[in-house]
């Protein structure tokens, strides 16, 4: 209590600062506490990531649009390209309803008057054939990207601890806590927020019953202090599918779902990805 005093002290103490001009001006100070000066510049640096984080987001999906806007003008060629094989198919519908090998050879028009060169058309579909096969691919690990990223909340509550710094409800001393504590009511299903596999589901002694699921391209999330699980090691599972139901075993002061997020093995706040899922 004496080192909280103490500390309140010292941050809301007085800072002089004193603006001199180049010229004759008479110069002029003014005096700010240590605390609002600290303040800012959290606030100015916390404005600064959250502003770089959604110019990241904007130039990914424009990057996204424009490659986007490439296969589309693709496919346009590819329609075109269909439709000379439509109109070569009825030329030769035409030809094959006549009854006499003269008749047909009589039929057949000029390689000169516009007919399809079926050669030169393979030659423009071959590409056009690769390119669609990288539009797929590159879909299906969007798509893949998509459902392994952790979206929203695993239960449906309100966070009691958010992630951070705060007192440690047990021993009383300042911890980091590396996820969003969700209070809701015993036996409320607790879905993953994430397609994945489940790598890890039982029993610890501060975490109570846990359910941990590894998603790929670095994200993993951790679901502690269930009443029941419902799933196993090594089972895959699907965004919004339930795995457990809430309650307040391991280290727990009541019925609430500690959700965890780990990108590269590094514990980040949830609040960025639940706020996707709103």
């Amino acid at each position: 209590m004496y080192r909280l005093g103490k500390f309140i002290k010292k941050a809301l103490l007085p800072v002089t600062i004193m603006l001199v001009p180049h010229t004759n001006l008479k110069h002029f100070s003014f005096r700010i506490p240590l605390l609002v000066i600290i303040g800012s510049l959290v606030f100015f640096l916390s404005t600064s990531v959250y502003l770089l984080s959604v110019a990241i987001q904007k130039d990914k999906f424009h990057r996204m649009e424009k490659r986007l806007s490439y296969y589309q003008n693709q496919f346009k060629e590819l329609n075109n390209s269909i439709r000379e094989i439509k109109k070569a198919e009825n030329e030769f519908r035409q030809l094959f309803r006549l009854k006499s090998k003269e008749k047909v050879l009589e039929s057949i028009p000029s390689r000169q008057s516009g007919s399809v060169n079926m050669e030169d058309l393979r030659d423009q579909i071959q590409p056009t054939v690769e390119t669609v096969k990288k539009i797929k691919e590159y879909l299906y690990q969007e798509r893949n990207i998509y459902m392994a990223t952790p979206k929203g909340l695993p239960v449906n509550g309100t966070i009691s601890s958010p992630f951070g710094w705060r007192k440690d409800p047990f021993s009383g001393k300042t911890e980091f806590h590396p996820a969003l504590d969700v209070r809701a009511d015993i036996g409320t299903p607790v879905k993953t927020t994430a397609d994945g596999v489940i790598s890890f589901a039982g029993w610890t002694k501060s975490g109570g019953h846990i359910v941990a699921i590894e998603h790929g391209f670095g994200y993993s999330t951790y679901y502690a202090h269930n009443k029941k699980l419902v799933v196993e090691a090594g089972q895959r599972v699907k965004r919004g599918m339930v795995i457990a139901y809430v309650g307040e075993t391991g280290n727990a002061t009541g019925p609430h779902s500690h959700y965890e997020i780990r990108e590269n093995g590094k514990s980040v706040d949830p609040r960025r990805f639940v706020e996707k899922g709103q």
